[in-house]
């Protein structure tokens, strides 16, 4: 209705018909992108806030190297964790679900993981990828964690074309240790 209004208002003091319809589509078409954008961002702060009332021993930090992002990771269980990423370089979310291994015998806090999650795009085009999360990562006996992974992807919003690139070097505090931390089991 409020577009209906906007329009006619336009028409009848302009008279230029094209120009109105074509700045109705560009502020409705900027404000559908604006209101994606803080949809996914609301969902993803509600999840993490939810999760994180329940978890402990989470992380947070960030990652530089292909692609520079926030990195935080919520532990789901005994090995299974929520590794989530906010990219700054083309903006955008990803939540990966980790599985974490450590080596019989192997030094205490090293762990590999693989994962597997979604990556939503929202810059210029909105871009869905389903990516991997491979890394290996060593917990320091002070709240430090530092690793290095990578995250290749098959891009699906472009012909399911498989990107090989986004390594990155991690740097995480840990938060809550506790009684229950463990480094490695």
């Amino acid at each position: 209705m409020l577009l209906y209004i906007l329009n006619h208002c336009i028409k009848h003091f302009t008279g230029k018909h094209n120009r109105q319809i074509a700045l109705i589509k560009k502020l409705h078409i900027k404000n559908l992108n604006i209101m994606k954008k803080l949809l996914f961002i609301s969902a993803f702060l509600l999840i993490l806030s939810s999760t994180t009332n329940a978890q402990s021993n989470w992380e947070a930090g960030i990652r530089f190297g292909d692609n520079f992002s926030a990195d935080l990771t919520i532990p789901i269980a005994a090995t299974p964790r929520l590794h989530t990423a906010v990219y700054f370089d083309r903006f955008g979310v990803a939540p990966y679900f980790d599985w974490m291994f450590a080596l019989s015998g192997g030094p205490t806090g090293l762990k590999f993981y693989p994962g597997v999650g979604p990556e939503f795009f929202f810059e210029h085009d909105f871009d869905f990828n389903i990516a991997g999360d491979f890394g290996v990562e060593y917990s320091f006996d002070f709240p430090l964690t530092i690793g290095v992974d990578w995250r290749p992807h098959f891009a699906v919003t472009r012909d399911f074309d498989f990107h090989s690139g986004n390594w990155g070097f991690i740097a995480r505090f840990r938060f809550g240790e506790g009684a229950n931390f463990v480094r490695t089991e």
